[in-house]
């Protein structure tokens, strides 16, 4: 089991605090979309390691931009007391995500389709749809605070990468 932790520095460097418990790792950091950017290359450095093709990293990056982004923005409201905390676990296989934010929680259910006609000239609210479009599996926790993303690596010659779909739905 291995625990790092890194604790502000004397000009208040990087917060953020590591722990890597067997295949899972935690990163913490403050609600700064600069550290969101950072534990977001940190994951895609590790799964270029572990032969992730083109593809499936934009897929990656696209949907942990959102995921970060949000729990920042709506979940933290942008509030420099609040973490976001991102747990990972990579495999040659699959990567797991999940990001979780110390917001109130949201219900995905009730969000507006993007896709209709009324929506499509909006700026925002696309952030969900596009997880779920790139991603194998989108699940939001009860409370709506927390998102759990899984991407099959497609490039994997494992014959053992399950296959899948998903499915987009609104309301």
């Amino acid at each position: 089991m291995k625990h790092l932790k890194l604790q502000a520095g004397p000009r208040g460097q990087r917060q953020s605090r590591e722990k890597s418990v067997g295949l899972w790792c935690t990163e913490e950091f403050p609600s700064e979309m600069s550290e969101g950017r950072r534990v977001e290359e940190k994951i895609l450095s590790q799964c270029r390691k572990h032969a992730y093709g083109q593809r499936d990293l934009f897929a990656l990056k696209l949907a942990l931009e959102e995921a970060i982004s949000n729990a920042i923005r709506h979940g933290n409201k942008c509030t420099p007391g609040k973490n976001v905390r991102v747990k990972y676990r990579i495999t040659r296989q699959r990567v797991d995500v999940m990001v979780e934010d110390e917001g109130h929680g949201f219900d995905p259910a009730v969000l507006p389709d993007p896709t209709a006609d009324e929506n499509l000239q909006r700026t925002c609210g696309r952030g969900v749809l596009l997880m779920r479009a790139y991603m194998n599996n989108v699940v939001f926790s009860p409370a709506g605070n927390s998102v759990t993303l899984t991407k099959f690596n497609e490039s994997s010659s494992s014959s053992d990468t399950p296959l899948s779909t998903t499915t987009v739905a609104f309301g």
